[in-house]
């Protein structure tokens, strides 16, 4: 419920394998919503990991992200990242979304 607002207007950054929305909150710290489709990656195995790979990249990068609520959606290519190429693709897509976020 908290993140709905964020499907409205939200600042985006995306790759084939991922899309991130943003959009500000009113409080001082940034939030992180996941959507891991079971459509994008059928194995339960497959979701965990991108899970656990996006929020250890979110937990690293929380300090210089601005006050901003955002949510992780995960798309079908995914899969085919290891977990060193995902955590690459994050780093570029924070630095993405911080910067349309100030800007």
């Amino acid at each position: 419920e908290s993140f709905q607002n964020v499907f409205a207007q939200p600042v985006r950054a995306s790759s084939p394998h991922i899309t991130i929305l943003a959009t500000r909150n009113t409080l001082t710290h940034p939030r992180l919503g996941l959507a891991v489709p079971k459509k994008a990656l059928k194995r339960a195995v497959w979701r965990n990991r991108v899970k656990r790979v996006v929020r250890e990249s979110f937990r690293l990068h929380q300090h210089q992200l601005p006050a901003i609520d955002i949510v992780v959606i995960a798309k079908g290519g995914i899969r085919d990242l290891d977990n060193a190429e995902l955590f690459t693709l994050l780093d570029k897509l924070w630095r993405t979304l911080t910067r349309r976020s100030n800007g």
